[in-house]
This record gives C-alpha cells, structure tokens and sequence, in this order.
C-alpha cells in the first residue's frame, strides 16, 4: 500500500485525498497535512458572530464538466427558493429533487454575478459593458478619448512584454489609463509595465473590446442562449456554497475522512528529505510545539513552492535561487457591519433591503488604499445573521507580509478602513459601524515578477524529483482558479494511479488562453 502525503488542506490538497480515496481506496494510505485548524486554505469561510467572511470572494463557476460533477456530489444544487428568493419574489433556475436551502445546509446556491468598478464615485459594470450608463458616467470627452485610443491599439499593436502592453491592446490606453493601470499597481505594488503578461491571459480570458461588443450582439441575436459562446469574465451567475466557500472543504474533509484519510491540523511542514536517488523519502513538520517526522512515498504540495524548495535538503543552487525570490501578494480584509450603506441601487435586480446587489466592487480610487469590497448579503443570504436590518461588507487591503500596513494592529487598521469608508461616502460616519473583525491573509496572489521569469527552469527540477507532485494556486505559483486547482489535483491522481511519469499534464492546467471554451 503506497502511502501519501499531501501538504495543505485547500482546494487542491483536499480534492488530491478525496480522489485517491475514492479511487483507490485499498491502495493508498492519505495523511493531509493542515498548517492552520481551517479547510480550505485561502478558500475558508470565517465565521465571526453568525456573520461570515469569504477570503477573497469565491465564484463556482466552471467549464470543466468533471469539475461541476464533483461540486454537485458534494452539495446539490437548490431544489426549493433561498430566503432572499423567497422574500423578492425571484425566479431561480431549481433542480429537481435538489434540497431545500431553508432546511438543508449541504446545498449549492445560484447566484446572480454583479461586480462592478467604483470609479469617481460612481458604478461602472465590470467587465465594462457597452450601456449608455458607461457614456453618461464617463462624460463625451473621455467616451470620444477611449473610442480614439482604442482605434490606435487596433492600428499600432504592441508587443506583449508586460500587462500593461497587454491591456492596451486589448483595452486603448485610455481606458487602460483608467480602469486597469492604478489597481493593479494597489494590487501587485508593481507598475503593470513590470509584470509579466501571463497574469492577463490568465485573468482575462479572451476579454476584450471586441468580445464585449460581440457579446452585446449575440444577446440581441435569435441564436438560443445555449450556444453562445461566453468569455469566463462575462458570466452572469455562478453558484455558491450556503455557507460560504469553505463549507464545501469542511464538507470534503469529513468525506475524506469517512474513507479513512487522516488530516492533521496545526500540523505544519518545515522540511522535506530526499535521499541520494533524488526520492523524497520524509516530511518534517511542527504540532503541538514538537518537530515530527512521518515518511511516505508520494508527496502531493499545495504549499507555496519558496516554502517548500526552502525546506528541501540537496537542492541546485539554481533552482534554490528562482524558488527564493518567486514573490507574493498578502492582503487584510476588515469585515464591517452597518445598519446601512450609501450606495443607491439603480440597477433593476431587486434585493433585500433594496441594497445594491453587487458581489464585491472594485474601487479604482487613488485617493484611498481599499482595493475592493465585497457585500457578503449578496452571496448568500445565510452569510449575515441579519439580513434585513444588517449589511455586513468585506473591505479589502493589498500590502506584502511583514509591511507597515500587515503590521497594523486590528483596532489601528479598522480605524483606517472605517475612516476610508466615510471618504468614499459607503456610510455617513464612523458611529453607524455596528462591529468590526479583522482577518490577515498569507501568500493569497502568487505574482508574476522577478524570478517568476525563470520558472520554467525550476519547474524542469521539481519534475526530476519523481514522487513530488506540485498542485495548487501556491503549489504551482499560478493564478489558478478552485476549478484549476482542483483539476491540477485530479492530473496528478491519474498519473499516480496508472504509473505515470511525465508531469506535463499537470502543469499544464490553466495555461490555455481559452480556458476550456470548447468542450
């Protein structure tokens, strides 16, 4: 019986157990190793006096057909109304013989997706949408400057050597100038000139003007809605968990462990021995204030791969240098909850309490340090303990580990937020804020500058070492979505299972710039 260790229990680990033990449950033994005493990694759910927090905002939403299967074993799509849908009277797709939200917790909602760009105090659809709001809210100088700096794009083409040349080609200058430059520096702290493009190709699946201009016409077309083709930033719903995104990993924890996996939580890897072979023979790792060590034969990671190349003995001095400087992103989230906010909605999506019924809202405003912020009442009405006289936002922070603003103590930085909400005009003053709650977050975005350049060349050593299995968003350091990470997991299960040595298929998960558009 082989026996496998996977570090971390996010997305990728946890699918990585559940799928060993469902397919080979008499061949392998499962140890998942759990730094914190949460599931799901960066995809947790923080409960915070019956009000939840998503890290980050989790939309469910996939073209890989194997993926949506597993999401709906682990929890069924809605049979019966949600509350919100209940009280506004809203028509959801239901699936039959699916559970009831209001009695059952172990079910998937549907969502609408409405994410928009906070721009001069006013809302811009994002993705931008060709409406006559985006003309009124721009004004005819800048409608006439984008339309001119977009043409030029067309006629004078860039050569793509960073995100910015990529987003003006697909964008113009101009709205590149206003809508993308200033908040991917907040989010990176890196100049978009200084980033490498794969970000954009990544995140921005097939998005452009031209695809936005297509979409507006198919919609207009008689064409059935099924056969149109739809670029992954324009989807309109997504489903999402009751309880957050982390419900689904507490729910595939305990299915793992129903077939006998173990995970072991608090229990972080600090080291990594090989033999002389280059085989990986053990894993050293620290719970309950002693190191241990527990050997294996395989090893699947999810841990970020600095952490995981930096505890390795015998490494090439080469790949020890790349894996060193490979960089990342932090961010701090301050959960706030108030009687109400400001903002009007002019939309024609009702809601409860007639808020505005954004999932979370980019803010693209210099003159404060908030990147974005989510209204958790609009993922799932069971993610605030009182919907109908609370709302309960999430505002969110770019910064590094170790920086001025992650050193913040709780009550400086929700002084900060709090004071960047009444700027923004979110609430009127200070004395509305009902509660506050902090939450830091490590190595959320791996980011595509300094050594990342060279990856390749450490991704050809990690292969070398034949029972290491890298998966994951930190795993791979790349801006894998859950359904990419999950499918990195389900790569490397096959290969295991069959004996497989070339890794190629499993690094190569999410490098496709049409991200499984064609099925």
């Amino acid at each position: 019986m082989k026996k496998v260790l996977i570090i971390g229990a996010g997305p990728a680990g946890l699918t990585a157990a559940y799928e060993l033990l469902s397919k080979a449950k008499d061949e392998v033994e499962v140890v998942v190793f759990e730094e914190s005493g949460d599931m799901g990694g960066i995809s947790k759910t923080v409960n915070y006096k019956g009000n939840r927090m998503d890290m980050g905002g989790h939309r469910f939403f996939s073209k890989v057909p194997e993926v949506n299967e597993w999401w709906n074993n682990m929890l069924p799509m809605q049979g019966a109304p949600s509350w919100d849908d209940i009280a506004l009277e809203r028509q959801i797709p239901l699936a039959e013989g699916g559970p009831n939200p209001e009695n059952a917790d172990r079910v998937m909602l549907h969502r609408n997706r409405v994410s928009r760009i906070f721009f001069e105090h006013k809302f811009f659809d994002y993705p931008i949408q060709l409406k006559p709001e985006l003309f009124i809210n721009m004004g005819f100088v800048n409608t006439v400057q984008v339309g001119f700096s977009y043409l030029a794009s067309l006629i004078h083409k860039r050569k793509e050597n960073s995100l910015e040349d990529f987003y003006i080609n697909r964008f113009g200058k101009k709205l590149y100038s206003m809508f993308f430059e200033n908040y991917t520096a907040n989010l990176w702290g890196r100049s978009p000139s200084e980033i490498a493009p794969d970000w954009g190709a990544q995140r921005v699946k097939g998005l452009s003007i031209i695809a936005i201009i297509k979409d507006v016409f198919s919609k207009m077309s008689p064409v059935k809605k099924k056969n149109r083709h739809v670029e992954t930033s324009l989807i309109e719903s997504f489903s999402y968990p009751k309880l957050g995104p982390g419900q689904l990993w507490d729910v595939t924890a305990e299915e793992v462990e129903k077939m006998g996996g173990t995970i072991l939580k608090h229990a972080k890897v600090v080291g990594v021995t090989k033999n002389e072979q280059n085989v990986i023979t053990s894993l050293l790792y620290e719970q309950d204030g002693e190191t241990k060590t527990m050997e294996g034969d395989v090893v699947i990671s999810s841990m970020p791969i600095k952490d995981l190349v930096g505890g390795m003995n015998d490494v090439p001095e080469e790949a020890a240098r790349i894996a060193k400087g490979l960089p990342y992103r932090d961010y701090m989230t301050l959960g706030v909850l108030v009687p109400k906010l400001n903002l009007k909605n002019k939309t024609k999506i009702k809601t409860v309490g007639n808020i505005v019924p954004d999932n979370w809202v980019y803010v693209h405003d210099r003159t404060v340090k908030m990147g974005r912020f989510q209204i958790y009442n609009n993922w799932s009405p069971y993610m605030v303990k009182d919907l109908e006289n609370t709302v309960w936002v999430g505002l969110e922070y770019f910064c590094q580990e170790g920086d001025d603003f992650w050193n913040m103590k709780e009550e400086e930085f929700a002084k900060l937020a709090v004071d960047e909400m009444v700027k923004m005009g979110l609430i009127d003053s200070k004395d509305v804020v009902i509660d506050t709650h902090a939450e830091w977050v490590k190595k959320a975005y791996p980011a595509y500058f300094d050594t990342y350049a060279e990856m390749d060349k450490l991704i050809d050593y990690l292969n070398t070492i034949d029972n290491l299995y890298c998966v994951g968003r930190n795993g791979q350091h790349r801006y894998n979505n859950i359904d990419h990470s999950m499918v990195t997991s389900f790569e490397t299960v096959k290969n295991i299972l069959s004996g497989t040595k070339d890794k190629s298929n499993i690094w190569n998960v999410n490098t496709e710039k049409e991200y499984h558009e064609s099925k």
